[in-house]
């Protein structure tokens, strides 16, 4: 009698601990999925900044300062045409030169800071006269853009720097934030600290004025 007790209680057992261990199971699955979420909207939030960072010259992203817009604005003064910001992270630069009658477009690496940059353009009513776009700035010709406005870093402003003297036409003007260009002297400079903007106008540079002539110049005898 003992024997055949013991073996329907050991029977018995399992099926008595089957809706616990379905219970475990359940929230072993939803754990499971809720950290695979995470990780799958932690690398969509977080790859846009690290990816810029692991290229040859990373740009990282520090929003321009009031001072800041305020200068590269006064430089703009009697200005018109197209404009162009190289780098415009969450687009405050092409914003405020659309509100002052630029057709503005801004180029960023970061989807997020674009997404956000049209956002604050709608926001702002300035929406049809701003363009941004999530783009290499080595892989973009800015042949028809006459301002230019640059945030770059050190190691980029040299080969920038010969990039724009190919592609800009001789009327263009380049205010370059935060760190000048090593080559180019500059023909206005203003603001002070990292609120500082350095302007170039190639028509003043070397060569500059028989760029679209495509003649060179003769010296009389």
């Amino acid at each position: 009698m003992s024997k055949v007790l013991a073996s329907e209680s050991r029977a018995a057992g399992p099926q008595e601990d089957c809706p616990g261990s379905s219970r475990r199971r359940s929230w072993g699955l939803l754990a499971t999925a809720g950290v695979g979420g995470t990780l799958v909207a932690l690398y969509a939030v977080v790859t846009p900044f690290v990816i810029p960072a692991l290229r040859k010259v990373c740009l990282p992203f520090v929003p321009a300062t009031s001072a800041q817009i305020q200068n590269v604005l006064k430089m703009l003064e009697n200005r018109s045409g197209s404009l162009v910001d190289i780098g415009s992270g969450d687009g405050r630069i092409v914003i405020a030169a659309a509100k002052r009658g630029f057709k503005a477009v801004g180029y960023e690496l970061n989807p997020w800071l674009v997404w956000y940059s049209r956002y604050r353009a709608w926001r702002d009513g300035v929406h049809q006269n701003t363009k941004f776009y999530i783009s290499d700035l080595w892989k973009v010709s800015f042949s028809h853009y006459t301002n230019v406005v640059v945030f770059g870093v050190p190691q980029m402003m040299p080969q920038l720097e010969k990039k724009l003297q190919k592609e800009l036409e001789c009327n263009s003007r380049i205010i370059a934030c935060r760190f000048p260009f090593p080559c180019w002297i500059p023909d206005h400079t203003t603001g002070e600290g990292i609120d500082t903007v350095w302007v170039y106008d190639l028509k003043r540079s070397r060569g500059c004025e028989t760029k679209n002539l495509g003649i060179t110049p003769k010296t009389e005898s």
